[in-house]
């Protein structure tokens, strides 16, 4: 078999093996039922579709009608600066809040891209803001600090 699509299908590859790491941690935690879920329930489904996302992905790189790509190399400039922004979020999620960390994480990142444009990503950072306060904040009732600690606000 011949692989026309290397960019599918190490991304395959790397979704499979994600998916089951994520899978194996989640063992260490309590599973529960679907009706009564425990917290590793979630991770560890999330691991399966993951990795069977990934088999997906993967398999379909092998087939004729894919479109031919590939891979010279791993950008790590772009990788440092996914994972980094993402590591900052972490960081700076007590001192400066969801709202404003998420903004700093969807700016940040999208830096990466070869495309960047500050307007859509500021753009996009606010929708995510919007959606993550929607999701989190009203319909799971999570409490997180929403503001920067220094204004007072929580």
């Amino acid at each position: 078999m011949r692989i026309q699509s290397q960019q599918n299908f190490w991304s395959g590859v790397m979704f499979i093996v994600l998916g089951i790491l994520f899978a194996i941690f989640a063992l260490d935690y309590q599973m529960g039922t679907a009706a009564k879920m425990g917290p590793g329930y979630f991770p560890f489904w999330l691991g399966i579709l993951m990795a069977l996302l990934g088999a997906v992905i993967g398999i379909s790189a092998l087939s004729p009608k894919a479109e031919e790509t590939k891979v010279t190399g791993i950008d790590f400039k772009i990788a440092l600066l996914v994972l980094g922004s993402v590591v900052l979020f972490g960081i700076l999620l007590r001192p400066l809040g969801v709202y404003v960390s998420i903004l700093i994480l969807v700016v940040l990142s999208s830096y990466a891209s070869h495309e960047f444009n500050w307007k859509v990503a500021v753009v996009n950072g606010f929708c995510l803001v919007i959606f993550s306060h929607l999701v989190f904040v009203k319909g799971l009732g999570l409490i997180f600090p929403l503001w920067p600690t220094f204004l007072g606000m929580n």
